[in-house]
């Protein structure tokens, strides 16, 4: 297996409500068939899925996917951009779990959760700076 992720696959009970969600923060719908939303992202996409679909898919209950204990990081170029992140979230209606704010390890970081519940951290890391693209690498460029 190849150390890559090609497609996260957030599982939800209002497909409308979330794809307006995020499409309000300024994502665009890639082309996909009927029944999942797909944005296409750098190196990979993100795709929404009804929850009782997926569950039904795996041969689980819908009861045990829930939520995990997961966050999708959004990183950024500058620090004051995670504010702006964050404030452009609560906007379109994410629940704001933490404000923007310093951390031990020299960064800025702040965390959501879109309508569905699904944690979002955004953070400034100078020790990973984004490329120009706005590619993330852990070591940075």
């Amino acid at each position: 297996m190849e150390q890559r992720i090609s497609l996260v696959t957030l599982g939800c009970r209002d497909m409308e409500r979330l794809t307006a969600f995020y499409e309000t923060l300024g994502w665009q719908r890639a082309e996909s068939p009927e029944g999942i939303v797909v944005f296409d992202l750098i190196g990979q996409s993100i795709g929404l899925y009804p929850l009782a679909d997926l569950a039904r898919d795996m041969g689980v209950p819908e009861e045990r996917l829930g939520h995990g204990a997961a966050t999708y990081a959004y990183n950024v170029r500058e620090k004051g951009e995670v504010a702006e992140v964050v404030d452009a979230a609560r906007a379109a209606g994410a629940e704001i779990l933490k404000q923007a704010h310093d951390v031990f390890w020299g960064g800025h970081i702040g965390y959501f959760a879109d309508p569905e519940g699904h944690v979002w951290e955004v953070a400034w890391n100078p020790g990973a700076p984004l490329r120009s693209d706005g590619a993330f690498r852990w070591a940075g460029y």
